[in-house]
């Protein structure tokens, strides 16, 4: 199992290990995400992340409780891309970095040693996420290139936002 540390958070003294997930943490991911305003998806989607993308998703644990996580695949057809589906981050855990590094940790996986973007899609009015990428651009002195990739009339729902593509990269390995 792939797993790293890291104690240099502000303000806390505890570590948070970074690891590929197990089967059961897909049910911890899925409780994160339930108790926060993330779009929710099937506990299914969390278990198969965890079981055949493993080694493209990340768990951050603090004390064997999961505090964050990443999902993200390899689109077959982009073998240098890293998709990221989503990341969550524990309320009680935010503002400490924990996002940064699960990214970081993603990239440094070697599910990734030929990936040289990473995507992600976010709604315009989730300011935290945006910052995020951008400032994964900024910190790997990359690009952050923004587009539509799916517009609201997509979506069933007439209260679900556009999502913009954010394309990062590419990354020096």
């Amino acid at each position: 199992m792939i797993s790293s540390t890291a104690t240099d958070l502000p303000g806390k003294a505890e570590t948070i290990t970074f690891s590929i997930p197990t089967l059961e943490d897909g049910r911890a991911m899925w409780e994160l995400v339930d108790n926060s305003t993330l779009d929710q998806n099937s506990v299914y989607k969390y278990l198969l992340m965890s079981e055949f993308y493993a080694e493209t998703c990340v768990v951050a644990k603090e004390r064997d409780k999961l505090v964050g996580f990443v999902t993200a695949l390899i689109p077959p057809n982009h073998p240098d891309v890293v998709f990221v589906w989503q990341i969550g981050v524990d309320s009680s855990q935010r503002g400490k970095g924990i996002a940064s590094k699960l990214l970081n940790e993603l990239m440094n996986r070697p599910a990734c040693a030929d990936v040289h973007y990473l995507e992600a899609t976010v709604t315009p009015s989730n300011e935290a996420s945006q910052s995020l990428f951008k400032g994964m651009a900024r910190e790997h002195q990359t690009n952050c290139k923004i587009t539509e990739r799916f517009s609201d009339e997509l979506f069933p729902s007439e209260d679900h936002e556009e999502e913009l593509n954010f394309r990062i990269g590419p990354f020096k390995k």
